[in-house]
């Protein structure tokens, strides 16, 4: 069963910086595509930041400039980045990961599978 863990939230002052980390597991063969959504309080789901392999990354216009998607192209540990700087109060939010993941289903076949990670708090605050 493949599965979406995210770290790296916590509390931080404005103008500080966090990394986020997405980590698929689970017979992961690669990740396709992975977005970040974050939710504030009393607030809808908005997309953040989106990778998809072969494609160009996209950013919300809020975002644009103070964060940036990756992902791990060198331990091939299956993780997608969100490296957020200059951070602002209004960037406060659970932050969660959303993915089209590749699994090994046998020794020659992959399917795709959608999977949600649980969230990772991000406050922004003095």
């Amino acid at each position: 069963q493949v599965r979406l863990v995210e770290s790296g939230g916590g509390w931080v002052q404005p103008g500080g910086s966090l990394r986020l980390s997405c980590a698929a597991s689970g017979n992961v063969f690669s990740i396709y595509s992975l977005a970040w959504y974050r939710q504030a309080p009393g607030k809808q789901r908005e997309f953040v930041a989106s990778l998809i392999s072969g494609g160009l990354n996209q950013y919300a216009d809020s975002v644009k400039g103070r964060f940036t998607i990756s992902r791990d192209r060198i331990t091939r540990k299956h993780t997608v980045y969100l490296d957020m700087n200059n951070l602002e109060p209004e960037d406060t939010a659970v932050y969660s990961c959303n993915g089209s993941i590749i699994i090994n289903i046998s020794d020659r076949e992959t399917a795709e599978r959608d999977c949600w990670g649980q969230g990772t708090q991000v406050t922004v605050s003095s």
